[in-house]
């Protein structure tokens, strides 16, 4: 029992080493062969967790081959054009000036359906705003309004709003994230001046706090 789980415990973090080597991906938006070559690690990796007499070497083997195999075709598509047309396959236009291409949803077997269910996704529910939808190659819906449907931006109007840098994170959970404080120009003097402010007493009543490119600062105290 013990050989078991401690064999379990090893194969599941080679297995999250090996998808962690493969990138950053979520699962929709693998390729084709991504998603291929992370099911059949899964079965691989299951064979000597369940079987004993497996050993670990003979099971890990095929599973750096595919590690091995997925980075070299990772690698290929990278540096050529051609090469990532035929494995990746690439993206079709299925709505074109606002007008859906029937032929190209028959060669996808992609219904009405789902192209539907997409633009609600995409907060075009109405097709007559679709000047054209992109069908990508990890199957996933790129859609482009109709200019006079697109929203209003700042630069439509001649304004330029100030710049917004990411927010800084001061407190985490009730722990002081210290690395910030100085990143954010920040003092303990003032951060615990602004938590008494909210008579707050300690870091540990915090759920978070954080401080925008404005100085403005967030603080969200715990409920228990």
């Amino acid at each position: 029992m013990l050989v078991g789980i401690v064999r379990t415990i090893f194969l599941y973090l080679i297995i999250v080493l090996v998808l962690r080597l493969m990138g950053k991906r979520q699962v929709g938006q693998l390729q084709p062969f991504e998603l291929v070559i992370i099911l059949m690690i899964s079965e691989l990796a299951a064979i000597p967790t369940q079987d004993l007499g497996v050993p670990l070497i003979e099971g890990l083997f095929p599973v750096i081959v595919l590690l091995l195999l997925g980075l070299t075709i990772s690698q290929l598509s990278l540096k050529s054009e051609k090469a990532r047309a035929i494995i990746c396959g690439t993206p079709v236009i299925i709505i074109n000036r606002g007008v859906i291409l029937e032929e190209e949803l028959r060669k996808l077997r992609y219904n009405l359906s789902d192209l539907l269910e997409q633009l609600r996704v995409k907060d075009v529910p109405n097709i007559s705003d679709v000047e054209y939808a992109v069908l990508e190659t990890n199957g996933q819906l790129s859609v482009i309004p109709k200019s006079n449907k697109r929203p209003v931006n700042p630069e439509d109007l001649n304004i330029t709003p100030p710049f917004e840098g990411l927010p800084i994170t001061l407190i985490m959970d009730g722990i002081l994230q210290q690395h910030n404080l100085e990143k954010a120009s920040i003092t303990y003097a003032w951060l615990e001046n602004e938590l008494q402010k909210a008579n707050i007493d300690k870091y540990s009543q915090v759920l978070i706090a954080s401080i925008d490119s404005q100085g403005r600062l967030f603080l969200q105290r715990k409920k228990s």
